[in-house]
């Protein structure tokens, strides 16, 4: 509570908390006192040592008290009284530790500071033996590059050594002795060291005695563990080893751990001494009861020199009704009795003993135990089981022990496969047992007193070490280890005759038996309260001297390394302590474990031996939450009375006062209460040390800490009482092996799911009792409530178990458990009524267990009540107290919400009882529950028949209509309900529509009426929102009156045909899917994606598989009413891909086809117009396998009219298809320009009239029949043209593109499906503000489409989406302005495939490119490729002007404002200075053309190729000449040679070897003519360079001038020749053929002129 601004406790003295009150022992120094000098100062955390301690005190200051031999100005025998640790003042100590002789404190940031005695280097510190002052501890890791410093977060100190614990749980240890656990031999240890042995666990609490250290390690949960139940935990060897021999397997379980003896709990476990006694655990038991159960402990097996414990691995199951596992004392199986003598076992006389002896062992066994299920196979000399967890269900009371070796005949079965395990007839399981197990007469038992034990102890510890010293070789940390290895050939091995096939057919069933699936009660790991709170899941690790048992292995040996205590893995241990030679540890439970030096009864139980864990013997009731442990006793801190803590001793009463060393000999015989200390207030701490006791305490302020108290305490009552009703009532009923064919499959599930529900629970509370004491132990600030930081975790876990109570309810589950509880309690149900706080013994056992199943629910309301009682300690204003009555409400709430379902629960389960049994099997479900039924005819079908029966059951989750023996579900989620009101119908009538169904209810009255409509809304409302939220229903929260319209939900159809069995998951609007969703088809058919009005419209992706080809036909794209319609792309499972437009689920409108499965490519591609699946109009087909094209017609899937084809071998073929064929008249040109005109029959045939022309001009003319290129027979006149020049004009009147499809007949599906996007059904017919709204639709909806897509996320492609959102404004007559707004659009509008225009241009590029790329780049298709480009410039240019009807037809002018004149280059593009023409090419070719520019460019250049080789030869060669020479030879005036050039801003002069340096600007300019796409731009690079020619002249001449052609051309030629244009050929005509009309007869078409005649100039010039 320290610094809380609103906490009660900021008023309050220093002395109201940390009251610190130290005493000596029990008697008359045991009354509590305040340490003289302390003052008020509030305490925090102490330690004590063996006579002296350390006390933190608020505000990071460390004292210290007692005697202090290691500081020079302290004598040895003076009691100092408190002293203030100067040397750590403002470090800020959060914790401090003592140890026998010296002292450690740790700092905020994890620093360690040791003093006191050093003699063993236990304070850190080389070459002292005494450390006075706090001294700072270096603790790095070496295993970091640079070595990091550890941070501490606890330290613990022994005699001799210091531990400390890292906030990465690590273990750091340094001083001398084996209880370090370090792998050295050299001592002291200075310098800290980790344990290895620790690493990768994580360490929670560290303890040290004086020479043993204890570890609370979290346990690894099983996925972590991975651990093989054959292997040894510890050193990994193989415990059963088999060899196979010739004829039999030999199996032995010869095992030598290096890491010493683990016993396993179970080895040490004994029954209760009478298992019948009624008492209190608290009482001593009667000597002799101890003796008879040792009398029946297994016998041991071996030869005098050999004593293997061989005791079998049992554990009691527990007796229902009496205190459950844990509770009584246990009694260790030791290989040594208490007495200290080695039990004589007399030599075997024979192979199998006396079979006799062995029954009667087996009965005695009988009597008093019941074996466990899960017995292990053998007894092995290191065996590792894992034991027998609170949380592994035991076996059946009634079940009969399955014997060692049935066991291990079945695991060998499974391990060893087809190879030998036994045969039965050979080695009978009688005779195995009597090998395992001989008689018990082999056995001597020794008696002896309880006074004689510690005697006894120290004979049997002289007589271990005698065995050690006797065989030096074989020293190990476990005398059964040495003991082993000492005998010969005396490990248990089985030789095992015969093949699997002969063992009994019994014993193999036995091995394929399913078992019933078993739920662990021990909650999964991963779980969100794991995250928070601590585990309870953990071990006890012990290492060091051993000598007084301390270390809890069953023995006195010494560890050299931490070890695992097994008996206490499945206790739950949250908190150890250790005294001097004695260990403690506190479970979740409130039961506390003791075991070492018992000299005073300081273990708090008078049982012997004690080297393994005990019970002590706390009064009955009492739950221990906190313990320390001193040099010679033990301090209790238990749950008193009005929740005020009260204090238990146990150990040595000291008779003299403190000051006097003599201790007296008198003890306890267990905890005794110490009342003293209940004056002292509230206690939250003990320490102990020495003979000193030291308490804690804080005073009830305003209720405060009365009120934490009781919540921590009934939180511990709370866990006790679970883990009592999971150890005692459903560990033996889910260990029944009969439980499952008795409940049947669900309530069996069910049960199980109940009791895994339930274990999280009881789970969840341990976890939260062990948090509430660390609450208590530190600063008690409220707002650090587990309960209030993590309430959800909490409320969550009530709702999930109420709910599995209640699904056990509603299937009757307590009723069909009530035979097997009544016959488990051997008909006595004490234990029962006693746990479901019911007095009436009258009560059947199903009412019992109901009873004690909800009463956790109880639970929540005591939460709300302490929450709200520590909600008064705070201001009303405070955020505390908004916090803690927030969350009161909460479980209040819930505690009421769950009371309420469970009387769901109950009034269903009444209601199935009186249901008709047939419709019952099939209705009943655990989740479902009733709300309400029409049995009274409240509610009945509209216009039903008189004597028709229909019965109305609603539930939680569906609308049931029973009628005789048949009866249909409406599931709620796709259920709407509405009043009806209709003239023919009833007032009081209901309709209601479902998925496939509507139909009209009619009430009994209004009454009727609202409940059913109210009724019905709620359930509704409840079923789409899930389990509703009942924390969320607080005040001011508003109940919807009926659920939405529009809903998410999930529903199988079954009536409607295209739908059957079917199942739709997404939106639904009134009964009809609606919106995003998906429907999945029993084959295997799903569509996921837009729903309108039941239909798939819009956007959505369909799969079809297709089980011949076992793919998926994939189709991707827009629906329309059910059917694919417009744009898609669909994937065939035969690996054709189709991508385009549908209509009516087929193919219609434009769209490519890619077939094949050529991995590279696809062997054939059709690019072209679709109608009904067939291509239909003009097409591009690329056949890649044939290496042929042909870009024509298409009638019904075949080439039908004009066509042209190009094949890769050069070959040109245009003219009429017929059935794909090339049918009628054709022109045919091969690549050496030969040709053919006339007529063809097929393809690449020639048949009938036609004239054939040479690349030389003669010619044949006449009939032709025969294949091109495999000889064709010729009838007719051959002609030499050369010797008639009519002839000779003839052959040049060929011309090509005549019989092609004409460019505007090409792609106009493309076109109009654009114009179709604008809303017009043909050309130009449509309105203009509905295409204007088509667009942004089309915007928006693309955009909203492709959101995800990363094409699409880019800042820059948002911006231009965001700039065509708004409509460009275009009213009146077309200004320049105006002009430019438009161009602006079209080329923001072009940028992005997601607008009409845009997506209309990305389609035209691609049908370009697919035409005249690959084998369509060939020559004679340049002039239909030009063609084609302006003929879509007048398309577009149409489409253009429908959105701008302002805008004029080509050709037209627009006048310029002379105050806004655009000087330069851009006026001198038009013939009239004020005004600009528009054409389609000045404004779309800048858009259109850098887009088609590379195709177009290659058919140039292959178009000019032979001439464009004899230019490029004369550039090369002219070229060498210099600067001056090359002038003369082009017959440049010398007034325009340059004398001076400058070179990088050097005036050099040209000499006549210069080279390239005259005109060098003019060049450079024209080489950018290369870089440019479009004849504008290209003609302004043209002009630029004639104005660097004038300038570079003006600068020579010094003087105005006019040019003259004659001057001009040559210093131009000069230019064009220096520039090295490639292709310069191919610009000048994609130029002339692209041009603006408008600019061919001005200033830059005069200029091109020029530029074309110094290439035809270059092309014909003499070199000579």
């Amino acid at each position: 509570m320290a610094g809380q601004d609103s906490s009660p406790k900021e008023e309050e003295s220093p002395q109201e908390r940390g009251i610190l009150q130290v005493w000596m022992g029990y008697g008359i120094s045991g009354i509590p006192e305040q340490l003289p000098g302390l003052g008020g100062k509030v305490v925090l955390q102490a330690a004590l040592g063996t006579e002296h301690g350390v006390l933190l005190t608020e505000g990071g200051d460390v004292y210290s008290f007692g005697r202090f031999p290691w500081r020079p100005d302290c004598e040895a025998s003076q009691w100092a009284v408190l002293t203030l640790e100067q040397a750590l003042a403002g470090l800020q100590v959060v914790s401090v530790a003592a140890g026998s002789h010296h002292s450690g404190a740790v700092t905020e940031d994890g620093a360690v500071y040791m003093w006191g005695e050093n003699s063993s280097c236990q304070c850190a510190v080389q070459g002292q033996s005494q450390v006075p002052t706090p001294t700072l501890v270096t603790i790095s890791d070496p295993e970091t590059s640079p070595p990091e410093l550890t941070r501490t977060v606890q330290l613990a100190c022994g005699e001799q050594h210091t531990l400390a614990l890292s906030s990465r749980r690590e273990v750091w240890a340094w001083g001398s002795g084996c209880q370090l656990g370090l792998v050295t031999t050299t001592f002291p240890v200075a310098k800290p060291q980790k344990l290895e042995h620790l690493a990768g666990r994580v360490v929670m609490q560290i303890a040290c005695g004086a020479h043993h250290s204890l570890a609370l390690v979290q346990r690894p949960w099983p996925h972590e563990k991975r651990q093989n139940s054959e292997k040894c935990h510890h050193c990994h060897q193989l415990l059963l080893t088999m060899m196979d021999k010739e004829d039999h397997v030999i199996i032995s379980d010869s095992h030598y751990c290096p890491l010493g003896m683990v016993l396993s709990d179970s080895e040490h476990k004994h029954s209760s001494p009478n298992p019948n006694l009624q008492g209190s655990p608290s009482e001593s038991l009667p000597h002799n009861h101890v003796m008879e159960a040792r009398s029946t402990e297994l016998p041991h097996l071996g030869q005098p020199e050999h004593f293997p414990n061989t005791a079998d691995n049992t554990e009691l199951a527990q007796r229902p009704g009496k205190a459950e596992e844990g509770d009584s004392p246990d009694s260790p199986s030791s290989p040594l009795e208490p007495s200290g003598a080695v039990n004589k076992v007399r030599p075997r006389s024979s192979q199998y003993p006396d079979e006799e002896a062995v029954k009667e062992y087996l009965r005695k066994l009988s009597d008093i135990s019941q074996l466990d299920s899960s017995l292990k196979s053998a007894h092995l000399v290191c065996p590792q089981p894992l034991p027998a967890s609170e949380d592994t269900y035991p076996a059946s009371p009634s079940s009969a022990a399955p014997s060692t070796f049935n066991t291990l005949v079945v695991s060998c079965a499974s391990v060893v496969g087809e190879r030998v395990a036994a045969t039965y007839e050979a080695l009978s399981l009688r005779k195995v047992v009597n090998y395992y197990y001989p008689s018990p007469s082999t056995v001597v038992t020794c008696t002896s007193s309880p006074a004689s034990g510690g005697m006894h102890h120290k004979e049997t510890r002289e007589e271990l070490m005698r065995m050690e010293e006797s065989m030096p070789d074989k020293k190990s940390f476990s005398l059964q280890d040495i003991r082993e290895q000492g005998s010969e050939g005396m490990c248990r091995r089985l030789s095992l005759p015969g093949l699997l096939s002969q063992v009994s057919p019994r014993l193999l069933r036995k091995a394929r038996r399913a078992r019933i699936s078993s739920v662990s009660l021990t909650p999964t790991p991963g779980g969100e309260a794991d995250a928070y709170l601590p585990s309870l899941q953990t071990e006890l690790w012990s290492w060091g001297r051993g000598k007084e048992g301390q270390l809890g292995h069953g023995d006195v040996l010494p560890r050299l390394q931490p070890l695992c205590i097994k008996s206490l893995s499945s206790k739950e241990v949250v908190q150890v302590a250790a005294g001097a030679y004695h260990s403690l540890a506190l479970t979740a439970r409130s039961q506390v474990y003791s075991w070492g030096r018992n000299t005073y009864g300081q273990l708090g139980h008078a049982e012997s031996p004690t080297v393994m864990p005990r019970l002590a013997k706390i009064p009955e009731g009492v739950r221990v939450w906190d313990v320390a442990a001193g040099q010679e006793h033990s301090l209790f801190l238990a749950d008193g009375e009005f929740f005020q803590p009260n204090v238990y001793y146990s150990g040595q009463q000291v008779l003299q006062e403190a000051g006097n060393t003599d201790r007296g000999h008198t003890y306890t015989q267990q905890p005794v209460l110490h009342s003293v200390c209940s004056k002292l207030g509230y206690i939250n701490s003990l320490f102990a040390g020495g003979r000193m006791c030291l308490a804690l305490a804080d005073r009830n302020i305003m209720g405060y800490i009365a009120s934490l108290h009781e919540l921590a305490s009934s939180e511990r009552r709370f866990h006790c009482k679970l883990s009592d009703v999971k150890n005692q009532i459903l560990k033996p009923l889910l260990g029944l092996d009969n439980l499952a064919s008795t409940l049947g499959p669900t309530s069996s599930q069910l049960l199980q799911d109940t009791a895994s529900k339930f274990s999280k629970l009881c789970y969840l509370i341990g976890q939260h009792c062990v948090t509430l004491n660390m609450f208590l132990h530190s600063s008690k600030d409220v707002k650090t409530l587990a309960m209030m930081e993590h309430s959800n975790i909490f409320l969550d876990t009530f709702k999930e178990y109420s709910s599995s109570v209640g699904n056990f309810v509603v299937v009757g589950g307590f009723q069909a458990l009530a035979k097997p509880t009544v016959e488990i309690f051997n008909r006595n149900l004490h234990t029962l009524q006693q746990l479901s706080e019911l007095t009436d013994e009258s009560v059947p056992a199903a009412d019992l267990l109901h009873t004690l199943f909800y009463i956790p629910i109880r639970h929540l309301h005591d939460y709300a009540r302490v929450l709200l009682k520590l909600a008064t300690c705070f201001e009303v204003v405070s955020k505390e107290y908004h916090k803690l009555q927030e969350v009161s409400c909460r479980c209040e709430a819930l505690g009421l919400y769950l009371k309420k379902k469970q009387k769901e629960a109950e009034y269903t389960y009444n209601f199935w009882k009186t249901f008709p049994g047939k419709m019952t099997d099939s209705l009943r479900k655990p989740e479902r529950r009733l709300i309400c039924e029409s049995s009274n005819r409240g509610l009945t079908l509209q216009h039903a028949g008189r004597f028709s029966i229909n019965w109305f059951i609603l539930f939680n989750d569906a609308l049931v209509h029973a009628q005789f023996s048949t009866h249909h579900i409406f599931p709620l989620v796709t259920l709407w309900v509405e009043p009806h009101f209709d003239e023919n119908s009833s007032p009081n009538a209901l309709k209601i529509t479902t998925a496939e169904d509507q139909f009209i209810l009619t009430a009994a009255s209004p009454q009727e009426k609202t409940k059913w409509l109210r009724a019905i809304n709620q359930a509704v409302d409840q079923a789409l929102s899930g389990a509703p939220d009942i924390l969320a229903s607080g005040p001011g929260s508003v109940t919807r009156a009926e659920p939405p319209i529009s809903r998410t939900a999930t529903y199988t159809f079954y009536k409607e045909p295209r739908l059957k069995e079917a199942t739709y998951e997404g939106r639904w609007l009134a009964g009809k899917p609606h919106g995003k969703g998906m429907l999945r088809w029993p084959d295997g058919r799903t569509y996921s994606g837009d729903f309108k009005n039941g239909l798939e419209d819009g956007y959505g992706e369909y799969i079809i598989p297709s089980k011949a080809l076992k793919k998926n036909d994939h189709y991707q794209g827009h629906w329309k009413e059910g059917k694919m319609h417009g744009h898609g792309i669909y994937k065939y499972a035969t690996g054709e891909v189709y991508e385009g437009c549908f209509q009516d689920n087929m193919r219609h409108g434009h769209g490519l086809l890619r077939s094949g499965k050529l991995t590279s490519s696809c062997p054939s591609m059709f690019i072209g117009q679709w109608a009904q699946d067939k291509k239909m109009g003009y097409g591009v087909f690329d056949d890649i396998t044939r290496g042929e094209k042909y870009m024509g017609m298409w009638l019904d899937d075949v080439r039908h009219g004009n066509g042209v084809v190009v094949t890769q071998f050069g070959l040109y073929y245009e003219g009429a298809f017929s059935n794909n064929k090339m049918v009628g008249y054709g022109i045919l040109l091969s690549e050496d320009d030969t040709s053919f005109e006339g007529e063809f029959s097929d393809d690449w045939i020639l048949n009938g009239k036609g004239i054939l022309t040479m690349l030389n001009g003669d010619y044949f003319e006449g009939t032709f029949s025969g294949e091109w290129g495999a000889g064709i027979k010729v009838a007719g006149t051959y002609f030499k043209p050369n010797l008639y020049e009519c002839d000779r004009e003839k052959a040049r009147m060929l011309k090509l593109g005549k019989l092609a499809v004409h460019p505007d007949e090409k792609w106009k599906a493309v076109f109009d499906e654009c114009w179709s996007q604008l809303g017009c059904e043909s050309p130009g017919q449509g309105d203009v503000p509905r295409a204007w709204d088509n667009i942004a639709v089309c915007l928006t909806t693309s955009r909203r489409q492709h959101k995800d897509s990363p094409d699409f996320r880019s800042r820059s492609h948002a911006q231009t989406l965001e700039s065509l959102e708004i409509i460009p404004q275009i009213d009146g007559p077309i200004t320049l302005d105006k002009y430019e707004t438009i161009r602006k659009y079209l080329i923001k509008a072009c940028d992005t495939p997601l607008h009409p225009l845009g997506n209309l241009l990305e389609t035209l590029v691609a049908v370009y490119r697919m035409t005249y790329v690959g084998v369509g780049a060939n020559r004679r298709l340049l002039q239909q490729a030009v063609n084609e480009i302006k003929s879509y410039l007048t398309r577009i240019f149409q489409l253009v002007r429908f959105l701008f009807p302002d805008l004029p037809d080509g050709g037209s002018l627009i006048p310029v404002a002379h105050s806004r004149k655009e000087g330069g280059s851009a006026e001198r593009d038009f013939p009239d200075h004020g005004s600009k023409v528009i054409t389609s090419c000045g404004l779309l070719l800048p858009v259109l053309l850098p887009r088609l520019y590379p195709p177009l460019f290659t058919l140039y250049a292959l178009d000019n190729e032979r001439e464009e080789d004899i230019y490029w030869e004369c550039v090369l060669r002219l070229n060498k000449q210099p600067d001056l020479s090359l002038l003369g030879f082009l017959g440049v005036q010398q007034k325009f040679w340059p004398v001076f050039v400058s070179i990088q801003g050097e005036k050099k002069k040209v000499q006549s070897f210069t080279k390239e340096v005259c005109y060098d600007s003019a060049i450079e300019n024209l080489q950018q003519i290369s870089t440019t796409f479009t004849p504008a731009d290209k003609l302004n690079v043209i002009q630029q360079t004639f104005e660097e020619i004038t300038q570079e002249v003006l600068t020579m001449l010094q003087e105005d001038f006019l040019w003259s052609m004659d001057d001009l051309f040559p210093v131009f030629l000069y230019v064009v020749l220096r520039a090295r244009i490639r292709n310069l050929g191919s610009e000048v005509h994609l130029i002339e053929d692209l041009m603006d009309p408008s600019v061919q007869h001005g200033e830059q078409g005069i200029m091109f002129t020029t530029l074309k005649a110094c290439y035809y100039q270059i092309q014909h010039e003499k070199l000579t």
